[in-house]
C-alpha cells in the first residue's frame, strides 16, 4: 500500500516530467517557426557523415549541413551546438537543408553593420589574391580590399599572402548590395601616427639620435628614425664642401645626426650633421686674433685683391684691394706679412690687411726712435761751443 507522502512524491514527479515535454514542445515548435522563417537557430550535431553534418531541427527527420560549409573551419564534433538557417525545408521522405556558412554570413553582415556604424576596427582572413585586390571573409562574410587600400604606401602588386589575418575597417558596406569594401590602410596609418607620436614625444630639438640613410639626394640626405622621415638640407650636411660630402653618403648607412627641428604640419625631422662638429670659423677666430702679424705666399694677384695662403695648413687669407696699401707690387709666389682684421665665417678666410701691417711698422719706428738719447740740435752745439771758449779766456 502506497502511503500519502509517496503519492505526493509522485504527483510531483508526474507534473514535473508534464513541464518538461511541454518544454520541450514549445522549443520544437519555436525552432521550426523559425526555420520556416529563414531565421538564425542554434542546433545540435547528432552525426558527422561523409557528406553532410546531421543535426537536430526538432522534427521527424534530422537537418542536413553540407560539409563544404565547414571548408577552412574545424568540422563540429557530435554534442556541440552550431548555428545554422533553413535553405529547403524537407519533408516526411526528404532531409531538411540547412546552412551553418549562410548563417554565420548572416550574423556577419550584423556584426559588420555595427562596426561600420560606429567605426569600429574588424578582423579578417585574405581567402585570395585576385586582380586589382584580395578577398577577405569577415565573420563569414565575403569582402573585397582593393590594392590601392592594403598598405599604408601605394601598393602596385600583392604583399599579403592568402590566409594572412588583417585588421581594417569597412570603407564601403551595403547588405543589400552585398557589397563590403574593407580598408587597411586605414588601420595601418592610424597606427602609424599614433607610433609617430608617441615616438616624437620622447626626443626634443638638441639631441643627437642614431638615424639611418634613406636617399642621398642632390641637394639633401633623407634620413629615417624609428621609422619617419628625416631631412638634411645642404647647408647642413657639413661646414666646407658640402656637395662632395654629401655624395660620400650611401643609402642604409647608420649616422649620427642632430635633431634641429620637427615639422609636426609635415611629419618630418629636421636634422643637422655638421652641427656635431666645432665650427671651422670659430677655429679660425681663436688662431688669428684680431691685428696679430702673419705670414703667407701670395697665390692669386686680382682686380679684387689677393689671396694668400697662410702657414703650413694653407689656410685661405684675402687682401682685398682697399687693405694693400698704394705701394704694394707684390706678385704671385711672393712672401708676404699682413696684420688679421676679420674673419669670413662662410668662406672660412682670413681677412688681412697690409696698409695696417705697414701702419704697425711705421708706429714701431716712431717709438723706437723715441726711445733712443735725442741728438744735440746745431743751436745746442753752438751754445755749447761758445760756453767752453768763454771758459778758455777767463784764464
Amino acid at each position: 500500500m502506497t502511503n500519502p507522502e509517496e503519492i505526493t512524491n509522485i504527483q510531483a514527479a508526474d507534473s514535473g516530467e508534464d513541464m518538461t515535454m511541454d518544454q520541450l514542445f514549445a522549443e520544437q515548435d519555436a525552432m521550426q517557426e523559425k526555420l520556416n522563417k529563414r531565421e538564425i537557430v542554434n542546433v545540435n550535431v547528432v552525426q558527422i557523415s561523409q557528406d553532410n553534418v546531421l543535426v537536430d531541427t526538432g522534427d521527424k527527420k534530422e537537418g542536413l549541413i553540407p560539409l563544404s560549409d565547414f571548408e577552412g573551419r574545424a568540422v563540429p564534433a557530435v554534442g556541440s551546438e552550431i548555428t545554422a538557417i533553413l535553405v529547403r525545408k524537407g519533408t516526411d521522405e526528404r532531409h531538411s537543408i540547412l546552412s551553418h556558412k549562410k548563417a554565420l554570413e548572416s550574423l556577419g553582415w550584423d556584426i559588420c553593420k555595427t562596426a561600420f556604424e560606429n567605426k569600429e576596427r574588424i578582423k579578417g582572413v585574405i581567402t585570395d589574391c585576385v586582380k586589382g585586390g584580395y578577398k577577405v571573409d569577415v565573420n563569414g562574410v565575403q569582402g573585397f580590399m582593393p590594392l590601392s587600400l592594403s598598405e599604408i604606401h601605394p601598393a602596385y602588386k600583392h604583399y599579403l599572402p592568402k590566409g594572412a589575418k588583417i585588421k581594417a575597417v569597412i570603407a564601403e558596406f551595403s547588405k543589400e548590395k552585398q557589397k563590403l569594401i574593407v580598408s587597411r590602410k586605414q588601420v595601418l596609418q592610424e597606427d602609424e601616427a599614433q607610433r609617430r607620436t608617441q615616438v616624437l614625444s620622447e626626443v626634443k630639438a638638441g639631441d643627437v639620435l642614431r638615424v639611418v640613410v634613406s636617399k642621398v639626394g642632390k641637394d639633401c640626405l633623407f634620413l629615417r628614425f624609428h621609422g619617419i622621415e628625416g631631412i638634411v638640407t645642404l647647408d647642413n650636411v657639413a661646414w666646407k664642401d658640402a656637395e662632395t660630402i654629401l655624395a660620400n653618403y650611401r643609402r642604409g648607412q647608420r649616422i649620427k645626426a642632430k635633431l634641429l627641428s620637427i615639422d609636426e604640419e609635415k611629419g618630418v625631422m629636421n636634422f643637422g650633421v655638421k652641427q656635431l662638429f666645432l665650427n671651422p670659423a670659430d677655429l679660425l677666430k681663436k688662431r688669428f686674433a684680431y691685428m696679430t702679424t702673419v705670414k703667407g705666399v701670395i697665390t692669386k694677384v686680382s682686380a679684387e685683391g689677393v689671396e694668400v695662403e697662410l702657414g703650413k695648413n694653407k689656410t685661405k687669407g684675402f687682401i682685398s684691394e682697399n687693405e694693400l696699401g698704394t705701394d704694394f707690387a707684390g706678385k704671385e709666389g711672393d712672401a708676404i706679412q699682413a696684420v688679421v682684421i676679420g674673419v669670413d665665417a662662410p668662406n672660412f678666410t682670413v681677412n688681412l690687411s697690409v696698409r695696417r701691417f705697414d701702419q704697425v711698422q711705421n708706429r714701431k719706428v716712431v717709438a723706437q726712435y723715441l726711445k733712443q738719447a735725442p741728438r744735440p740740435t746745431l743751436g745746442q752745439l753752438l751754445q755749447d761751443s761758445f760756453e767752453t771758449s768763454e771758459d778758455s779766456e777767463s784764464k
